[in-house]
């Protein structure tokens, strides 16, 4: 099948991008020298010869243009012309040098191609990362610890790193993107807030001002309300491994605490689970045999 020359190329395009979509073989490179600018019409034309093979120009310099010139040219070629027959002797020498540059060009450029279709190959390579986010999560995520990274419910969340801006602050994304992470473990969970006591136990002030200020007090307690997910969890989970899995649990709020909620916020999740508890008992004590974790 015939390649078809491309129409409406964008001028800012890159050439190893557009390489990248035309089969192997089916398109010449051509390296025509720098062009005057810097940011489009890195591709000058292209062009198709009569076989059905493209031939594309690019605004590129070969190797040639790197190295020195003596080793190509006559560094006197235009000095010591007589007068008389400067004109002439000019054009000659000038037809010389313009045909030197030729070869060079020819003699580099299987060179100069092998280092664009490396450029194209890195480029290939590169395109999973860069079209994905994995460096804003690697940016956003470069303090986490290996114990941090090693979380099954930290390893979810990661991808959401680049729009934790959007989420913090918003209950409502933030209620979906815990729902989807813990759905993967097989746990429901339900937002409500709660009012709770605090205590300071290194307060800043004595617990009153005095008599100064009327009723004015300042002391140790206060009282916040506080973001909190139940947690509900299968009963199957209950076996040697729940401790581990109320640490994870744990490390996970942190996680969440610092990246996805503001900062006059706090989050706290309740582990439970509703059904009726496995009772052993005599006549005389009620043993109940259950996890009453509260994180």
């Amino acid at each position: 099948m015939a390649v078809q020359i491309p129409k409406d190329i964008p001028q800012d395009i890159n050439a190893e991008l557009l390489l990248s979509y035309f089969p192997s073989g089916s398109l010449k490179v051509s390296l025509k020298g720098l062009h005057k600018r810097n940011v489009y019409n890195d591709i000058i034309d292209i062009d198709k010869s009569s076989d059905g093979t493209l031939s594309m120009n690019i605004g590129r310099n070969s190797v040639y243009n790197a190295l020195p010139e003596y080793i190509f040219h006559s560094i006197d070629r235009f000095n010591n012309i007589p007068k008389i027959e400067e004109k002439e002797r000019f054009a000659e020498e000038l037809e010389k040098q313009e045909q030197e540059k030729e070869d060079a060009f020819r003699f580099f450029a299987p060179i100069d191609i092998q280092l664009l279709l490396l450029r194209v190959m890195a480029r290939e390579e590169l395109r999973p990362i860069t079209e994905s986010n994995s460096i804003l999560y690697q940016i956003l995520g470069d303090r986490l610890t290996k114990k941090q990274r090693e979380n099954r419910f930290i390893r979810q969340v990661i991808p959401f790193l680049p729009s934790c801006k959007k989420v913090r602050g918003n209950k409502t994304l933030l209620t979906l993107l815990l729902r989807k992470v813990l759905m993967e473990e097989g746990m429901t969970i339900i937002l409500h807030e709660q009012e709770k006591e605090y205590r300071d136990e290194a307060p800043q002030y004595m617990d009153s001002l005095g008599d100064t200020l009327g009723d004015t007090f300042v002391g140790n307690v206060y009282d916040e309300v506080v973001t909190t997910y139940d947690i509900y969890y299968w009963p199957e989970l209950v076996d040697q491994d729940f401790p581990h899995l109320v640490e994870e649990i744990e490390e996970f709020r942190l996680f969440i605490q610092d990246y996805f909620m503001s900062l006059e916020d706090v989050i706290q999740f309740d582990i439970r689970h509703d059904d009726p508890t496995l009772r052993l008992s005599d006549e005389e004590v009620f043993n109940y045999l259950n996890y009453n974790t509260n994180i």
